[in-house]
């Protein structure tokens, strides 16, 4: 009975682990900025609008809007309000956060390869976490040690690989943006810029799916030890 019930929320684990990482592979709103500013054009008036930013692995989109009361919930603003159109383009095209001048950088091949290293490590997470999934269903049917010992092996290795992920991209950030310099630029045609950067919910759903990969592939590696005292 208490094997069946390791088993039972083993599976349930692993599967929201892999849903939530399945959901933060695909989903492009790890990064998420809103940069507001009042600039001024060649007639000397002053124009006020608001950038959305958000980017993940895939894309990196962004859009304008006007500065009103939706600046002040702006979370609700990235929901429910979007613009009906995006310009977007390949984050692998651009290795650097958006608010770093790439051209000017001689980091530019180096920015490449770390972040193709950790979308590698990424499209690993997601495999191994599906590969895990695969062993246990086969272990069940038969009541396999070995393959219940795999698949938890499996699960834990996708919830390392994702930390490693997750650590990656935070370094990334930091290491990558310059913001200060981007605001001084800014500042030079909008005087009142001002940015706000953030992780989004995509980042967000990574360490959730890294908690119940690795509680998972810990209750498939108890249960597969178990059946093997039985079996002795």
């Amino acid at each position: 009975m208490k094997l069946s019930v390791a088993i039972f929320f083993g599976g349930l684990f692993g599967a929201l682990g892999i849903l939530f990482f399945l959901v933060a592979f695909g989903t492009d709103y790890w990064l998420l900025a809103t940069e507001v500013g009042r600039c001024s054009d060649n007639l000397n008036e002053t124009r006020e609008e608001i950038t959305y930013h958000h980017e993940g692995f895939f894309w990196r989109c962004w859009f304008t809007g006007s500065i009103d009361e939706n600046t002040n919930s702006i979370s609700k603003f990235w929901y429910t309000n979007q613009a009906p159109s995006k310009n977007c383009t390949h984050a692998y095209l651009s290795p650097f956060p958006f608010f770093r001048d790439e051209h000017n950088s001689t980091a530019y091949d180096s920015a490449i390869i770390y972040r193709g290293f950790w979308s590698v490590l990424l499209l690993l997470g997601v495999v191994t976490a599906v590969f895990a999934s695969f062993f246990i269903i086969c272990a069940a049917p038969f009541g396999s040690h070995v393959l219940y010992k795999v698949g938890g092996g499996f699960f834990i290795s996708a919830g390392i690989l994702f930390t490693l992920v997750v650590v990656m991209y935070v370094i990334w950030l930091q290491a990558m943006a310059d913001l200060d310099n981007y605001v001084t630029i800014k500042k030079t045609d909008c005087p009142d810029f001002t940015i706000y950067v953030r992780f989004g919910w995509s980042f967000i759903l990574a360490p959730v799916g890294i908690f119940f990969a690795m509680f998972s592939g810990m209750l498939f590696l108890l249960v597969g030890r178990t059946i093997h005292l039985h079996s002795n």
